[in-house]
């Protein structure tokens, strides 16, 4: 894990609002100390869940989208920081790992037109580094019974998690994406729009549903890809739940935990798919915030949910008097995953009352 920066103590510190008669997450939650290997703490460590940063936002500009996403893992740490350690949810649940160094790769695309052909092949590459050392990280972090809970960067970052995840496995997984967008476009080099289609080709992905897809949004030949396999890819629309109201938000997601949750699978959140999110692909129209963590924390109950990834949310996008949101959207959704998955064991999708 050469191309980890630790987040060290002493950074929790730094961004902990240290109150009288409070107890805050940051004064609870776990580093690894100084001088020790990362793999052998985490091996020792009592914490389940294990949360670290992918602060890039190449993927996204290889998609021709706006960047601004490498910004969300410093507004989330902050507010995950200062979160109420109590009897709901524990700080010591958690240990913060750092983040992956992409420094090298972030200080190269600025120099990058994606107008420009040989640019574009240059921004895939790019994200094909990072996609070995997200996998790597991730295959270390499962291998060892832990649950990555990952804050993006890109929805490209799905990819390394989801080869990482069937690495340690020693198989493939499911994978189900709370989006507006498939991202299993073409394979014409890697970018924040084909993870899934990149891990399903390359034997990673198993069974893949994509919740909340925005109709005007998917292109012909992915509806035609879904079609010629749908034993393992599914889909239900946004506008099929909430315009035309032709099906229910909640029997959606048992019909999509009985199609994805008998084996390992990956929950994948794309924070764009909400309303009024800074993103690269911010929407007007789409599920809010409450039905969003309702998700999270009924998928979080399956004891074969292998990780959470959390994308695309880019605060620099939005107004300055309103970048610190993201970050607590994050905190909320971190958090109800914590509450819902803790020593919880779902055994049966039929037990299921939602």
């Amino acid at each position: 894990m050469d191309k980890l920066i630790p987040f060290t103590s002493t950074d929790l510190g730094k961004i902990t609002n240290h109150r009288n008669g409070e107890i805050k997450f940051g004064e609870k939650m776990i580093t690894v100390p100084k001088g020790e290997d990362p793999l052998e703490f985490l091996a020792t460590c009592d914490a389940k869940y294990v949360v670290f940063g992918i602060p890039e936002d190449i993927g996204i500009r290889a998609n021709y989208g706006r960047p601004g996403a490498a910004s969300a893992w410093k507004s989330a740490i902050k507010s995950i920081a200062n979160i109420q350690h109590n009897r709901f949810c524990k700080g010591n649940q958690i240990v913060i790992l750092g983040t992956i160094n992409v420094d090298q790769e972030m200080a190269e695309v600025p120099h990058l037109d994606f107008n420009d052909i040989d640019d574009r092949s240059k921004l895939s590459q790019l994200v094909e580094k990072i996609d070995k050392e997200v996998s790597h990280i991730i295959f270390h972090i499962t291998k060892l019974g832990k649950t990555p809970i990952i804050i993006g960067g890109g929805q490209n970052n799905a990819y390394g998690n989801i080869k990482g995840t069937a690495l340690s496995k020693g198989k493939p997984i499911n994978a189900i994406n709370f989006d507006a967008h498939s991202d299993f476009r073409i394979l014409e080099g890697r970018h924040n729009g084909n993870a899934f289609s990149y891990a399903f080709e390359e034997g990673f992905l198993k069974k893949y549903f994509v919740f909340g897809l925005h109709e005007n949004h998917v292109t012909k030949s992915v509806l035609d890809s879904f079609k010629k396999l749908e034993d393992r890819l599914h889909y239900v629309t946004y506008d099929s739940i909430r315009i035309r109201k032709e099906k229910d938000f909640d029997e959606e997601m048992v019909q999509a935990s009985e199609f994805i949750t008998q084996e390992p699978f990956g929950l994948e959140i794309d924070l764009g798919a909400i309303p009024n999110i800074a993103s690269s692909t911010m929407t007007l129209t789409g599920f809010s915030v409450e039905e969003l963590r309702h998700f999270v924390s009924y998928f979080g109950k399956f004891k074969n949910v292998a990780y959470l990834h959390l994308c695309e949310g880019a605060p620099e996008l939005g107004e300055e008097k309103n970048d610190h949101l993201i970050g607590k959207i994050i905190g909320h959704l971190i958090t109800d995953f914590i509450k819902s998955n803790y020593e919880k064991v779902i055994p049966q999708v039929e037990e299921l009352q939602i």
